[in-house]
């Protein structure tokens, strides 16, 4: 295999300029048209979805499409109106010319407030209408089903130009007048507007700390740019790969930036491997030919030697890594949810993308740059400098940090064992009260206009909103009407709103004991109902009945993909190493660090810990899909991670050197790469963290901490003792195995 890589070192050596070319080439085109479109077209960002998440096949779902089926009306936009007194007599005359305007937008069906009902606010239907306090009401808009998309989106913007224009209107007769407008349209686009602004925050957080990280670890600014320029050509390939998937299924708006954070993070952590490599096999080969022809550069042998001896070694060890990440990723695909399927798809291109960019694009510009790399940096002349970089920089040293940290955990391997045992299982203690949930709205972040508008309407008019569960039943109205008696009666439910018909269904609304709709009680509620047995076909849905639903198709292949990811880790750690105890031993440490991470994120989101310090309002819960996302993505950095250690440990065994020393040579020459790419990563995710969606919070800290604790707990500590414990018994297998893997070795 090695030969293959061999191959493609000689074949970039002689033809950089051209690699580059098509790199600059694909990247310009794929932000071009990430942003623009195919034929002028909806960008990446008009064409990704925000819903609810959904599972096919689920009562919730079916509930949903029912209700779909037999909805007849069009989009609506709300203005919710505070400081005006609705019983106030010029407000009731100023609000005819209002209403005349607004039904006049072509497409308008209907304006709603409460004055416009027969008898105004004597009416019954005006009740919900009209704030608490009384001090404010609502005015309803609904546009035609019958629009097509131009039309409608015309008439939201007019619609919405007029209700905003209403405070100013009445500040005459109500001088502290004044609303919000929202609506489902405007949700969805405050949700696409923050994925965006959020991906824009992360890239400029991320991008320009992590530079400055890799001008520490290479000791100047030439080498720290080539695996920036990899992930730079990643995300515009990225994106433009998004963009083609949103014309196979739905992609949500979030994996946006999950999937970017991905790219960025495996590019760099990929580019940072390769460029490691080069230099300590330039440095090599130079101090060899005792420096001669320094001024040669593309031409010279030496350069040549090096980048094919840097793919064959590195560029193996960096495919290896991102074939591990990738089948974990993919084990998303095993699930049911589009959400996760689509993040699932999304982010094994992504690997792709960042690996082919390893693989090619930063060989080309280490062999465009030549020795160079093998020269003192202009850096180090700035004062003070070199004293830091010296610590900080890659060396090829035999002897160092990690080495003396490996010798001192090799003493005492049990003691080391016990304690990362130990302190990895009270950090996952939270996990225990783990709660899954699927929030909608308020996972928006506080202070944005739709969040406002959502939360004004819950404070001040209750009855305006929807129930938090919703029975769909195959019945008569009589027939629902006397089982919502008993319906009632059921412990946790507070009131149920009066059956209503629903094409040939009827529709009931059942409102918890408890105001959190995607709660416990909320949850309680919908398993009590489907325990009933009324006698007709009925169907629940709502936040908490998705959340549940959810939840169960999680469950119900989780120990598939478990299995799946397991068995193909395994298999390749197999043919990588020729041991079965290595692959066994990779996948318990992995769970320990995964159980960790979850901990921390429980403590943190759930808990509320950190509610303060990261600037979101707590939902009560873990998101459901969140959890997915984080144990696969995590475990794929774990075992980025582990190869990265293993293949430099197992090239040492493989030249000779006993385990103890191999495991101790081995991290001292890729733990700062891997402190170094983890540091990096960890950059990252705290830049996604510091956008203002709470699903990307959650993912962007919990993989964070999870990369933070494999770097050092687990991959720094834990694993050099198991190793050492494991002796000559690390590199066992069944003699039936060791003789396919003298046969399809993935070896140096």
């Amino acid at each position: 295999m090695s030969g293959v890589f061999a191959r493609l070192g000689r074949l970039i050596g002689r033809h950089p300029r051209l690699t580059v070319l098509v790199w600059l080439v694909l990247a310009v085109g794929g932000y071009g048209v990430a942003a623009l479109g195919v034929h002028g077209g909806q960008s990446v960002f008009d064409r990704v979805s925000s819903g609810v998440p959904a599972v096919p096949g689920s009562q919730s779902k079916a509930a949903d499409d029912l209700l779909a089926q037999v909805d007849q009306s069009g989009e609506s936009l709300t203005l919710v109106l505070s400081g005006v007194s609705p019983s106030a007599a010029p407000v009731a005359a100023a609000m005819p010319a209002i209403r005349h305007d607004l039904a006049a937008v072509p497409g308008v069906v209907s304006v709603v407030d409460p004055l416009a009902l027969p008898g105004g606010l004597t009416n019954p239907a005006a009740a919900p209408l009209v704030a608490r306090d009384g001090k404010g009401f609502l005015v309803v808009v609904g546009l035609s089903p019958t629009l097509d998309a131009h039309a409608q989106q015309t008439a939201l913007d007019a619609v919405q130009t007029l209700l905003q224009a209403v405070p100013a209107q009445l500040s005459g007769v109500a001088p502290g007048a004044h609303g919000i407008v929202g609506g489902p349209s405007l949700i969805v686009s405050d949700i696409h507007g923050q994925v965006e602004r959020d991906l824009r925050t992360g890239e400029a957080f991320a991008l320009p700390i992590a530079l400055v990280a890799m001008v520490f670890v290479f000791g100047g600014f030439l080498a720290a740019g080539m695996p920036m320029a990899g992930a730079l050509a990643s995300i515009g390939v990225g994106l433009a790969a998004l963009l083609g998937l949103t014309y196979l299924m739905d992609v949500d708006a979030s994996t946006l930036d999950v999937v970017t954070a991905l790219g960025i993070g495996l590019s760099i952590d990929y580019g940072l491997l390769v460029v490691s490599r080069f230099r300590e096999e330039i440095h090599r080969l130079v101090d060899r030919d005792g420096g001669a022809t320094t001024r040669r550069r593309r031409g010279d042998g030496t350069v040549a030697t090096a980048i094919e001896r840097t793919l064959a070694t590195a560029g193996r060890t960096v495919t290896f890594s991102a074939v591990t990440v990738a089948v974990s990723i993919a084990g998303l695909l095993v699930f049911t949810p589009p959400i996760l399927r689509s993040i699932g798809a999304a982010s094994v291109a992504i690997v792709v993308v960042a690996l082919a960019t390893a693989l090619t694009l930063v060989p080309a510009l280490l062999v465009w740059t030549g020795r160079r790399l093998s020269r003192p940096s202009p850096v180090l002349r700035v004062p003070g400098l070199r004293a830091v970089m010296a610590r900080t920089s890659d060396v090829d040293s035999s002897e160092g940090f990690f080495s003396r940290l490996t010798a001192r955990v090799q003493r005492r391997p049990w003691w080391v064992i016990a304690g990362c045992v130990l302190v990895l299982g009270v950090i996952a203690l939270p996990v225990r009260h783990l709660e899954l949930r699927n929030s909608g709205t308020e996972l928006l972040p506080a202070g944005s206009s739709q969040r406002t508008f959502i939360d004004q309407i819950a404070a001040n008019y209750p009855a305006a909103q929807s129930a938090a569960v919703t029975v769909v039943a195959e019945t008569s109205l009589s027939s629902a009407t006397t089982w919502a008696g008993q319906l009632a009666a059921l412990p946790d439910v507070a009131a149920v709103d009066a059956p209503r018909p629903a094409g040939s269904y009827v529709v009931i609304g059942l409102r918890p004991s408890s105001q959190d709709a995607g709660g416990a009680v909320a949850r309680s509620v919908v398993t009590e109902v489907r325990a009933l047995h009324p006698g007709f076909p009925l169907w629940v849905t709502g936040q908490a009945a998705r959340a549940v639903d959810f939840t169960a198709a999680l469950a119900a292949r989780v120990w598939w993909v478990v299995g799946i990811v397991s068995l193909a880790t395994l298999v390749l750690l197999f043919f990588m190493t020729g041991s079965v105890v290595i692959p066994v031993k990779a996948l318990l440490t992995n769970a320990l660090s995964l159980a960790a991470a979850s901990g921390v994120l429980v403590w943190g989101f759930q808990d509320a810990h950190l509610s303060g310090v990261l600037d979101f309002i707590p939902v009560g819960g873990i998101e459901s899909y969140v959890i997915a996302l984080v144990l696969a993505f995590a475990f794929g950095l774990a075992m980025d991670y582990e190869v990265f250690l293993l293949s430099r440990v197992k090239e040492l065994h493989d030249a000779g050197h006993p385990t103890e020393e191999a495991v101790r040579l081995g991290l001292q020459r890729s733990g700062r790469v891997i402190t170094s790419a983890a540091a990096i990563i960890i950059v990252v995710f705290a830049g996604f963290v510091a956008g203002r969606l709470l699903i990307i919070k959650e993912v962007g800290f919990a993989l964070a901490v999870a990369v933070l604790v494999d770097a050092t707990l687990v991959r720094c500590l834990l694993v050099p003792a198991t190793m050492t414990v494991l002796g000559r018994w690390n590199w066992w297998a069944p003699k039936p195995l060791k003789r396919l893997y003298e046969k399809a070795a993935l070896t140096h």
